[in-house]
């Protein structure tokens, strides 16, 4: 009877967990999404001039990759609500600027970088929530 109770706590709490990432990344599901017009895109040419001053969030991504492809809704929606106006939200195309990410050392995409003052304080690789991107940038604000 306990191991019944268990496995079913156990199913309980995936389904929960699968159904909050699924809300957290529904927007990208519906395949019509298009970047916000706040967003900043950065290339090789202007990345060290964009990072270099302030709190910079980049999201490093590409055309073919999947998971970038429901991380950038996010990204745009974080944009959006920008509530934190000395913070720049940016996009970073690794397949078309490939200088700057290898300099980075980016090898897993999505990848996303908190800078300040065009130092790196945060890094993430994966998917992630708008919950703790906001937590990265209100950090970095300190």
């Amino acid at each position: 009877m306990n191991t019944i109770i268990g496995v079913g706590i156990i199913i309980l709490v995936l389904v929960i967990f699968m159904y909050r990432r699924y809300k957290m990344f529904a927007p990208a599901l519906k395949g019509n999404h298009k970047d916000s017009e706040k967003l900043i895109n950065l290339n090789d040419h202007n990345f060290k001039s964009q990072i270099k001053q302030g709190i910079t969030l980049v999201d490093f991504w590409a055309d073919w990759c999947q998971p970038c492809k429901l991380q950038g809704p996010v990204i745009s929606e974080l944009a959006e609500e920008n509530s934190f106006k000395e913070v720049k939200i940016c996009k970073f195309d690794v397949e078309k600027n490939p200088k700057a990410s290898k300099q980075l050392g980016i090898r897993s995409i999505p990848t996303i970088i908190v800078f300040k003052n065009g130092k790196e304080i945060e890094r993430f690789t994966g998917l992630k929530g708008k919950g703790v991107l906001q937590k990265a940038i209100k950090k970095a604000i300190g």
